[in-house]
């Protein structure tokens, strides 16, 4: 099984990019987690943060087309339904067990496209609280190797 992170974002602080890779190296071999970093587009004064909010979008939903029929798609939303660790692995063991890959779309700072929140078949949720996306992808890839553990009565999560 595959899942990509698709955030909104280049150019990350040393610090995420050590927290993103210390998780994504001890995933399980059976669970392949990709991270693709696609651009900002650019913001000004008087932008349109639409028009930059669909640009973006437009970018995911090539990034996501590439992934074949089979690719499920999953926003993170802060409106989204929120999951215990325990439900998330409980997810991924279906998402095994599916034969599918995933998709976990990550906006930029003003949220996903409409298109993007429009395609998802699931809308996740974090938290309530408004998160910096740079953390997203640390919370993100540390909950993914927790739900695995859990799956694999691995003591990380005690």
């Amino acid at each position: 099984m595959r899942i990509r992170i698709i955030a909104v974002g280049t150019k990350m602080p040393d610090w995420v990019e050590a927290g993103y890779a210390e998780y994504a190296k001890r995933m399980p071999r059976d669970v392949t987690v990709e991270m693709v970093e696609l651009p900002l587009a650019q913001r000004s004064k008087n932008s349109d943060i639409a028009k930059a909010m669909e640009k973006e979008g437009e970018a995911m939903l090539a990034v996501i087309e590439k992934g074949g029929k089979d690719e499920q798609v999953i926003a993170l939303e802060v409106k989204g339904k929120p999951w215990s660790t325990e439900q998330l692995a409980e997810n991924l063991a279906g998402w095994k067990m599916s034969g599918s890959n995933y998709s976990l779309l990550i906006g930029g700072p003003d949220g996903l496209a409409p298109a993007c929140l429009a395609l998802a078949t699931i809308k996740w949720s974090l938290s309530p609280l408004t998160l910096p996306h740079p953390l997203v992808r640390i919370l993100v890839i540390e909950q993914l190797y927790r739900a695995c553990t859990i799956l694999q009565n691995h003591p990380y999560h005690k």
